[in-house]
């Protein structure tokens, strides 16, 4: 019979006797050598014999236990029944272990009976594992609870498993009971319990109790205390559990210890975390080794992770091989990178056959790859249930994918519908799309709260937008004279200049214009010149206005016919009237010739009056 949990020898289920002792109890470590050791038993096994011979019940006892302890069943069998003969319950109750190791469990189960009645906490434990075993839960229980009564640590475990199986809340108690005694199992399974407690709570994280403590860091520092205890007798997978929560805490030294700990144990999981680590820490040497160790053990995170690390290394091959290894331990992951490293290569065909593979296992991100191949091959029709499916798995990128293929389709509700769902879960240019909608819809508090959702995300158009909203609210301010500095901001302009430092062209030109209003003649041009150099008319135009009042017309009329090469009419008419002021009439008729065509409409008219003059000042 085994105990439950990780590892435990017959020894430590409590029904052998110790040397020295009338009950079972786990051995202790001793720091004496082999020799020594084998010396000291050789010496107290003739002891005990000799006593024996005297009729010394306990002493013979106590040699079938050492016998049985040895796996001598033979020569430990006699003298359990002479001492059980003579009432030993420790004797009785080794018989019972001794007869279940030959195959007798009925025969052993009534000797453990018998110890178990005279008092024995061990055999009534036995006992009571056995009627399990068989079946018999009411008289499991019982036996049990009288080992458990009694403080044997296995029969409090056995009985907390027990009840727990069968949805008692008596089982806390007496779970609790075994993880005070020192046993890791129980330990463990504590931590567990206060960890699902802690992700099924209602309250939310963080909310204080009446007496003003913080609940959920309660039950974390009690479900780490046990994961310790647990952790520090051995039990590897408390060890892993307690390296993760001192990761997330950022005590990133004496998680690597545990990890270690428990990759040594043998837990693959333990090494793949352990192998992150030291990635994270640039060292990826190290990193190799434990994922290596935890991917030969069946770990399909670790494989992906060694299939990763040489793919940036261009060993395709190598990391092919690991990306198979990974799929081949169930790892769905491993199908979906070998679909990214092919569709690098340019294996389109090789990387759709693997997309699906992982889309069809429920690989999210896969499906909403392989929809986008789909896409881009043309097939809208085939595309569009794969996005449906990934963004109804929780994929925030299908979801936003979703909105570009209905509203490119002329169907905005459905769209607008997935552009909400995917800005809900924090997707930055679905939260801008929805506050363009609703800014078209005229529902401008909406449009806020989501250009602010999207600008806080680094959406330059956002933030753009946003600005815009803000600047039409504002009051009027008074206009001042150039190279008079107000240094008052508003909002609005923080988020102009938000936009503009990340490239906004338009976002340029206004936080030029709003500098140009305070009188910051500097500041002014420098942002038109930003956004002329990136190609902005509008740039362009207005930094020619600004060099112009300086007194700078040559370089005013480079930018404006930069400006009107790129289709801006007020540029075009502010050059002709440039060249008719030097005279040269008829590049001017030609400016405003240009002018008329490219408008609006006060600009082609003024220009056609112009070209008009020009032609009769020409043909006089």
């Amino acid at each position: 019979m085994d105990v439950m949990g990780d590892k435990a020898t017959l020894f430590e289920t409590g029904r052998f006797v110790q040397p020295s002792g009338e009950e079972a109890t786990p051995d202790e470590s001793r720091d004496e050598t082999a020799d020594a050791v084998e010396t000291g038993e050789a010496v107290e096994e003739m002891s005990l014999r000799l006593a024996a011979r005297a009729g010394d019940v306990e002493a013979v006892s106590v040699l079938g236990a050492m016998l049985l302890r040895r796996g001598d069943l033979d020569g430990a069998e006699p003298h359990l029944r002479a001492a059980t003969a003579e009432g030993d319950r420790a004797a009785a109750n080794n018989l019972g272990v001794l007869l279940h190791q030959r195959g007798y469990p009925d025969e052993a189960a009534g000797w453990w009976r018998v110890a178990a009645v005279a008092g024995s906490a061990a055999a009534a434990h036995a006992l009571g594992r056995h009627r399990r075993e068989c079946g018999d839960e009411p008289a499991a229980e019982y036996w049990l609870r009288q080992a458990a009564e009694q403080g044997h640590v296995l029969g409090a475990y056995a009985l907390a498993d027990l009840l727990e199986h069968r949805g008692d809340p008596g089982a806390e108690q007496w779970m609790l009971a075994a993880a005070e005694r020192g046993h890791r199992e129980a330990a463990y399974r504590l931590a567990r319990a206060l960890d699902h407690q802690e992700c099924g709570d209602s309250r939310a994280d963080g909310e204080a109790d009446e007496c003003g403590h913080d609940n959920g860091a309660i039950v974390r520092a009690e479900a780490e205390q046990w994961y310790r205890q647990a952790a520090a007798r051995g039990h590897r997978r408390a060890a892993l559990h307690l390296g993760t929560i001192l990761e997330r805490r950022g005590d990133l030294k004496e998680a690597g210890r545990w990890y270690m700990t428990s990759a040594k144990d043998g837990e693959a999981r333990a090494a793949c975390a352990l192998g992150f680590l030291l990635r994270d820490a640039g060292d990826t040497e190290n990193a190799a080794i434990w994922w290596l160790r935890a991917a030969q053990e069946g770990d399909g995170n670790a494989a992906n992770a060694l299939g990763a690390l040489h793919a940036e290394r261009g060993q395709t091959q190598t990391a092919e091989r690991w990306y198979r290894a990974a799929m081949d331990a169930g790892d769905d992951n491993g199908a979906y990178n070998l679909a990214l490293l092919c569709a690098e290569q340019g294996r389109t065909v090789q990387a759709e056959q693997w997309y699906r593979r992982a889309a069809y296992a429920g690989h999210r991100e896969a499906a909403n790859a392989l929809a986008i191949l789909l896409l881009q091959g043309g097939d809208t029709a085939g595309a569009e249930p794969w996005f449906s499916k990934a963004a109804e798995a929780g994929s925030v990128d299908a979801a936003f994918n979703l909105g570009i293929l209905f509203a490119g389709r002329g169907e905005d509700a459905v769209a607008l519908r997935w552009y909400e769902r995917a800005a809900a879960a924090g997707h930055t240019e679905a939260a801008l799309q929805v506050g363009i909608a609703r800014l078209r819809d005229g529902d401008e508090r909406e449009a806020e709260r989501h250009l602010r959702c999207a600008a806080g995300g680094g959406s330059a158009e956002a933030a753009y937008r946003l600005a815009a909203v803000l600047d039409a609210r504002r009051p009027q301010q008074p206009a001042h004279e150039l190279g008079e500095i107000v240094h008052e901001k508003t909002e609005c302009e923080e988020w102009y200049e938000r936009a503009a430092t990340q490239g906004h062209r338009r976002a340029q030109v206004r936080v030029g214009m709003l500098a140009a209003a305070r009188g910051d003649v500097v500041e002014a041009a420098r942002w038109y010149r930003t956004a002329a150099e990136a190609g902005s008319r509008n740039g362009a135009f207005n930094l020619g206005l600004l060099l112009a009042r300086e007194g700078s017309e040559p370089e005013a009329a480079v930018w404006w016919t930069r400006a009107a090469d790129a289709g801006h009419g007020r540029a075009a008419l502010r050059l002709a009237l440039v060249y008719a002021r030097r005279g040269e009439l008829a590049e001017g008729q030609r400016w405003a010739d240009r002018a008329v065509s490219l408008g609006p409409g006060e600009v082609a008219e003024r220009a056609a009056r112009l070209r008009d003059a020009l032609r009769e000042e020409l043909s006089a």
